[in-house]
C-alpha cells in the first residue's frame, strides 16, 4: 500500500491537489467504515502527500454525513503524521474579511450526535484536549501562508455547528458575544479523532464570508462559490509551501497523546476491541 506522512483533508471548493505529481488512487477500508472518497497520494514538494476530499469528490456529503472515524483511520493507515484541515468558514469579526485566511488555534464543540472518539467498546480512554491545535504545524502553515502572500490571522477560536444550515441572526450574534472568530461545520469531530490517532492537526480556516451578524452581509452559496473558487489557489500554494517545511520528526508531543490514555484493566479489553484499535493504540494494548 502506499504511504505517505503529511496529509490534506479538503473542505469546500478543495477537491484535488493539482500539484501532485506521480499520484495514485487507493481505497482504504477501516474497522468504521469507508472514508468521504479515496485517498489520492501524490508527491509534493519532493514529499508523499495523501489528499482526501472531507465531503467527497463532488462534494456528495453533509457536515453531519462525514464519516470522521473512518476518515482519520484511513489515513494513519497509509502512515500520516501530520494532517492539514483546509476548511470553508464564516467569519465573526469585521478584521478577517472574505479572503483572508485565518488559523485557529482553538474550538467550541456545538455539533450533536456524530462520533467523536475512536474509545468504547470495551475500552475507556480520556487524553488531554485543551490544545487541540498542533502549534509547530501551526507555525508552518504561519510561515507559509506569508510566503504565499496570503492576509493572515494567526490563532482565534473556530466555532462548530451542526448544519447544514447556517445560523439564525439570533445565533449570530450569541456566538459573537461568545469572541468567537470563525464559524464552520466540520473541524469537529476531526481535530479529537486526529488526536486521538496522535497525529499533529493544524486549520487553514478561509473566510468566504460574514456570518449573517454582519448589516451588510447575506450569506448566500453563490457568495460562497465566488470566494472559494478565488481562494483555493492560494489554499494550494500555503500547502505546497508548509509540506517542504514540516519536519520528518519532531517533539511536540502529539505523537505520544495517548501514552497515558487508557484507564480499563488491559487484562479486561475484549478481542473485537483489541482489532478495532490496534492500529492506533497499538503498545498501549499491551
Amino acid at each position: 500500500m502506499e504511504t505517505a506522512s503529511i496529509g490534506v483533508v479538503g473542505g469546500s471548493g478543495l477537491y484535488q491537489m493539482k500539484a501532485f505529481t506521480d499520484q495514485t488512487s487507493v481505497q482504504v477500508s477501516t474497522p468504521f467504515g469507508l472514508p468521504s472518497d479515496e485517498i489520492v497520494v501524490g508527491t509534493l514538494a519532493g514529499r508523499r502527500v495523501a489528499f482526501l476530499p472531507r465531503h467527497g469528490r463532488g462534494h456528495r456529503l453533509l457536515p453531519s454525513e462525514i464519516p470522521y472515524r473512518a476518515n482519520i483511520h484511513a489515513l494513519r493507515q497509509l502512515g500520516v503524521r501530520h494532517l492539514i484541515s483546509v476548511s470553508a468558514v464564516g467569519s465573526m469579526r469585521e478584521a478577517i474579511a472574505p479572503g483572508h485566511i485565518c488559523l485557529p488555534d482553538q474550538f467550541i464543540d456545538l455539533t450533536q450526535g456524530r462520533p467523536r472518539t475512536f474509545f468504547g467498546g470495551g475500552v475507556a480512554g480520556h487524553l488531554p484536549f485543551n490544545k487541540p491545535v498542533c502549534a509547530d504545524l501551526a507555525e508552518v502553515l504561519h510561515r507559509a501562508g506569508k510566503k504565499a502572500g496570503a492576509v493572515l490571522h494567526v490563532g482565534g477560536t473556530y466555532l462548530c455547528i451542526e448544519g447544514p444550515q447556517f445560523s439564525t441572526l439570533a445565533e449570530s450574534n450569541l456566538y459573537r458575544s461568545w469572541g468567537v472568530d470563525v464559524i464552520g461545520m466540520t473541524n469537529l469531530p476531526e481535530a479529537r479523532l486526529a488526536r486521538e490517532a496522535q497525529m499533529c492537526y493544524a486549520t487553514v480556516a478561509l473566510a468566504t464570508d460574514y456570518d449573517c451578524w454582519h448589516e451588510t452581509a447575506e450569506v448566500s452559496i453563490e457568495q460562497i462559490l465566488r470566494i472559494i473558487d478565488q481562494n483555493v489557489g492560494l489554499a494550494q500554494e500555503i500547502i505546497r509551501r508548509a509540506v517542504a517545511m514540516i519536519p520528518d520528526g519532531g517533539d511536540c508531543g502529539c505523537g505520544s497523546a495517548i501514552a497515558h490514555a487508557i484507564i480499563t484493566d488491559k487484562s479486561l479489553i475484549p478481542f473485537e476491541a483489541r482489532r478495532r484499535l490496534g492500529l492506533l493504540l497499538g503498545r498501549h494494548l499491551d
